[in-house]
């Protein structure tokens, strides 16, 4: 590793929940930590569906790559962790609407996880500097 590894914060994200950063910027890349879909005004979650709070977690995604010097758009690969796997099809719309470009990302996405706080989604991400 030629270059040193960076600690990314923003007040207009919630605040890391355990001992890890929002996000670390490192060669090249920014890895965004896992976000809930906390209102970073309120500490608590945007809403009680998996779409809403999947929406306030991408925004939340997109405040931490706008500190690191980059966008939403140059994600290069998302993991999107589901409590229900039935809500699969609106995170995936929520998660549409973000992601407009030409080239998507990389994604996986899991169900039947046990989330922090009584979230039903959490997303992390990648992305090109």
């Amino acid at each position: 590793m030629s270059e040193k590894m960076e600690e990314v914060a923003t007040s207009y994200a919630p605040a890391a929940l355990g001992a890890y950063s929002q996000a670390v910027k490192a060669n090249g890349f920014v890895f965004v930590s896992g976000q809930l879909g906390i209102d970073p005004a309120t500490g608590e979650l945007a809403g009680e569906t998996a779409g809403e709070q999947a929406a306030q977690a991408l925004k939340n995604i997109k405040c931490i790559l706008d500190a690191a010097g980059t966008g939403i758009e140059h994600v290069v690969r998302a993991t999107i962790y589901l409590r229900n796997v039935e809500d699969f099809k609106e995170v995936d719309a929520r998660y549409a609407e973000v992601f407009i470009g030409s080239v998507k990302p990389a994604r996986v996405a899991f169900g039947n996880n046990m989330i922090p706080k009584g979230a039903l989604v959490e997303i992390d991400a990648i992305a090109a500097v």
